[in-house]
């Protein structure tokens, strides 16, 4: 693993002081701000129409991985300017939902592992128990959203790591015990025996049965939407790093080898490995998420398992660098064609979406050796 990330230490050293040149000019521009997308080059601001929305979080946490890697402390001003912007969320309670952790984990949870700054502390706390609080005892799982009392999506694995932080915080195994149940609860029903991935599973609230799946944001019923598989990956690798669970990374290796097996075309995923082959379509924000989670599972197998999950993440980061990234000062955005769902046509496709930027800085952030503090 050391070999291959030392034959290609010019590249990833290059793009991450292609990401600090670029962030450098923009975080200024969007310090009072809590970005999803750009309009004209421009990011938009989620603080003046949906506080609550569940990407607010991201912005703060690209702040702190900048921090992490150059100790420059603009970005960790414009981090907790991002973090007492999100403070809005929390005036109304029915609005929360399962991506807390998205929301506090990886911007405040991460201000706190660096820094250790109380406030940070006592919101990724806050937003710890509002997570546990969604999580049904006779289902198995953690309610995903406020209307759907049984509807649980693949993309919570990528929350609960805030329950496992939170228990080993203050020393109780409540918040890992709820964490471990939804991922097993979510192993069983949403992960196929091929390795793909059900997007969204209804689920009986009161035996904890499958009723149905839905597609979701994927193409249909049974397809494999990409993005779903990237949670997938990168959750379970963080679940197993957790607790030590063997099923956990076995279940992230199985759906990583599905994942890389469908790179037979581009190393840019499409929306959806099981779309019709016109229009051809992409979703860079699934190649990064997936690169950060085999890059873990590359630290996480044996010595000669290496090689194939550290060869595929850096050539997914290397494609999207290459072809969709955008290092002019003059637009916000980093990351380009970013899909939001495969129905999400005409305006929720082919656009920069903020976590595309931020698991891309993660990836690359990993490359470089830093430590992996937003697990």
């Amino acid at each position: 693993m050391e070999k291959i990330i030392a034959q290609n230490k010019q590249w990833i050293d290059e793009t991450w002081e292609k990401l600090d040149a670029k962030l450098k000019v923009v975080s200024e521009r969007s310090k009072n701000k809590l970005p999803y997308t750009t309009i004209n080059g421009v990011h938009d601001d989620k603080t003046t129409s949906d506080v609550a929305w569940w990407t607010n979080g991201f912005w703060g946490a690209m702040m702190m991985l900048m921090y992490s890697g150059t100790k420059d402390e603009h970005y960790l001003e414009v981090a907790r300017s991002a973090q007492s912007l999100l403070d809005g969320a929390f005036k109304d309670f029915t609005e929360l939902h399962h991506d807390v952790g998205f929301m506090w984990y990886i911007s405040s949870g991460a201000d706190y592992k660096l820094t250790g700054d109380q406030g940070a502390k006592n919101r990724a706390l806050f937003a710890a128990s509002t997570l546990a609080g969604r999580f049904n005892p006779k289902g198995g799982y953690i309610k995903s959203w406020n209307n759907d009392e049984g509807w649980v999506i693949i993309d919570c694995m990528m929350n609960i790591p805030l329950l496992y932080w939170a228990s080993k915080e203050i020393g109780d195994d409540r918040y890992k015990n709820v964490a471990m149940a939804h991922a097993d609860k979510t192993m069983e029903t949403h992960i196929r025996p091929d390795g793909s991935v059900n997007h969204i599973v209804n689920i009986d609230p009161d035996t904890g049965d499958v009723i149905e799946t839905f597609g979701g944001q994927g193409y249909e019923i049974g397809s494999s939407w990409t993005r779903g598989q990237a949670w997938a990956i990168y959750g379970y690798v963080q679940s197993y790093i957790h607790t030590g669970k063997q099923e956990y990374l076995d279940v992230a290796k199985k759906v990583a080898h599905y994942f890389i097996a469908n790179l037979y075309d581009s190393f840019v995923p499409p929306i959806d490995f099981r779309e019709p082959e016109e229009p051809k379509t992409y979703d860079t924000t699934a190649g990064a998420i997936t690169a950060c989670g085999l890059i873990e599972i590359a630290k996480c197998v044996p010595e000669f398992e290496k090689k194939m999950y550290i060869k595929a993440a850096i050539n997914i980061l290397k494609e999207t660098e290459e072809k969709f990234c955008n290092w002019s000062l003059d637009e916000d955005s980093i990351v380009q064609y970013g899909s939001e769902a495969y129905h999400a046509k005409p305006t929720g496709i082919n656009i920069p979406i903020i976590y595309g930027d931020y698991y891309f800085i993660d990836a690359i952030h990993k490359l470089k050796g830093f430590e992996s503090f937003n697990i």
